[in-house]
């Protein structure tokens, strides 16, 4: 791994090394400032002491890390065109990091300070974008050219509607709960807040069964949280690494003799499906050239939606030649990660295609993912720091948002079922983006969930807070767009 980063200079190496600490210390304020979520309401009700539910959900986000995937880490590193990242210098690409880096630190620091519970996965990906639009300007380039434009769709649809999903989910949660489980002495008890459950019955904890769904909920939410939110730090390193050193990192140069074969034989059954296919997928294929926003790049690397097969047999004829990546010349590697993932994109845009039958939607999913099995990767090393970097976080900080949350969405205080509605929403929705590659932002979905608890319990929310939250949320991205573009612009015109 160290002869990977022998060819760079000591300066390039001191801002490659504190660009990293950069990411892990977004990291740590991403646990404290998100982390805290998922704590607030097993908290809040009581259900466990403070310090062991901060613990147990450092615990929990390192596993979530760990097993979370990467799915969400290359919708990330994707947001930038690939040929952004290649076709800089490393001093630019280390700027470009920084740029996002100081914006999103800067938002989320301001906003964990005020308690209010906004988003850092709008702020990171505002400041992407902010980087790859001010990018476009300097160098007089068409915004298609500057973003993934597909892929910034993709996760503004997710960012939009995945808060409006919790506070639809978490209601229905709580009306069903009110409707069919209040029928008794023992089931009305889960409607009780902290303070009423004290007085009425002398107990400060909740019930047993209502307890170990909230602590179960918690956990679910923080292991949710490390799977999503942890893929957003992986991806972030990714991006510095492509950027800065393409050699060792444009694929995965550990990849075996197994995972490049693999890698063929998607390549070989993707050939067989377009030339049986040839009459339909040829004919949709040339009628939505220009709606899937690929292109050819220059006269040697063809992404070219009606001619799949040149992209095949040139991809083809390279990787049957090689057993291992490091047979392969810089620029060839370059060139590799581009057609992979044109394939890639053709095979899922035909996939989503109406005329497709389901089983080979399917079976062209399955050949996008073989084909990206050795360009989306993270070596462990990258994995386990960022875990311990958010777990570290979620130790530190937590108590300003979840006052916020338990106190001051609604306007009265939070009940056992409505604590555990919320979470178990939150962590649900979570756990399926993830899966799914959508970054969601775990604050928008917990905040709206309860929100939508308390709606629908009828004790109404604080006006104030819910504006407070608004306000954050809908200024969150063009503040950070702005604040990385400034960032980006000034360190270009003082190099």
């Amino acid at each position: 791994m160290i002869n990977v980063f022998a060819n760079l200079d000591f300066y390039t190496t001191v801002l490659l090394i504190i660009a990293l600490l950069f990411v892990l210390f977004y990291e740590i304020i991403n646990g404290f400032h998100d982390t805290s979520n998922a704590v607030a309401t097993v908290i809040y009700t009581r259900a466990m002491r403070a310090q062991l539910a901060v613990v147990m959900s450092g615990i929990f986000n390192f596993l979530g890390v760990i097993l979370g995937g990467l799915s969400v880490a290359y919708t990330i590193v994707h947001l930038l065109p690939t040929d952004l990242l290649l076709n800089v210098s490393s001093t630019h690409s280390l700027i470009m990091v920084f740029s996002m880096l100081l914006a999103a630190i800067i938002w989320n620091l301001g906003t964990w300070y005020l308690g209010l519970p906004t988003s850092s996965s709008h702020t990171l990906i505002g400041a992407i974008l902010g980087v790859g639009l001010t990018n476009a300007l300097i160098i007089d380039s068409s915004i298609v050219e500057a973003l993934n434009i597909p892929k910034v769709i993709e996760i503004f649809i997710s960012l939009i509607f995945s808060p409006v999903i919790g506070f639809i989910i978490a209601g229905s949660l709580i009306f069903l709960l009110r409707r069919y489980w209040n029928s008794t002495r023992k089931r009305m008890r889960i409607h009780l807040t902290p303070d009423v459950r004290e007085k009425k019955d002398g107990k400060k904890k909740p019930p047993f069964w209502t307890r170990t769904a909230l602590i179960l909920s918690a956990f679910g939410v923080s292991f949710s949280h490390g799977a999503n939110d942890g893929q957003k730090g992986i991806g972030l390193i990714m991006l510095v690494l492509i950027g800065v050193v393409p050699s060792g990192f444009v694929l995965n140069m550990h990849a075996s003799d197994y995972d490049i074969t693999r890698t063929h034989d998607a390549i070989i059954h993707l050939q067989h499906y377009y030339e049986e296919h040839q009459s339909v997928v040829n004919h949709i294929i040339r009628k939505s050239k220009h709606e899937s926003g690929l292109k050819i790049i220059d006269e040697k690397f063809y992404c070219d939606n009606s001619s799949p097969m040149k992209v095949l047999k040139q991809t083809s004829k390279i990787l049957i030649q090689i057993q291992n990546y490091s047979m392969l010349k810089q620029e060839q590697r370059n060139q590799m990660r581009r057609l992979l993932i044109c394939l890639s994109d053709t095979a899922l845009y035909v996939a989503k295609l109406p005329e497709i039958s389901s089983s080979d939607t399917r079976f062209l999913r399955n050949l996008s993912n073989d084909l990206l099995n050795t360009v989306e990767y993270a070596p462990l090393w990258i994995i386990i720091a960022v875990a311990l970097s958010l777990s570290i976080g979620t130790i530190i900080g937590w108590q300003r948002v979840v006052i916020t949350i338990g106190e001051k969405i609604g306007k009265s205080s939070m009940t056992y079922a409505q604590g555990v509605a919320a979470q178990l929403t939150a962590a649900i929705s979570i756990g399926i983006a993830s899966y799914t590659g959508m970054p969601v932002s775990t604050t928008q979905v917990l905040s709206s969930a309860v929100a939508g608890t308390m709606v629908i319990h009828g004790d109404g929310v604080q006006t104030k807070t819910i504006k407070n939250i608004l306000l954050a949320w809908f200024f969150t991205l063009p503040i950070s767009i702005i604040f990385s573009s400034l960032f980006y612009w000034l360190s270009l015109k003082l190099i």
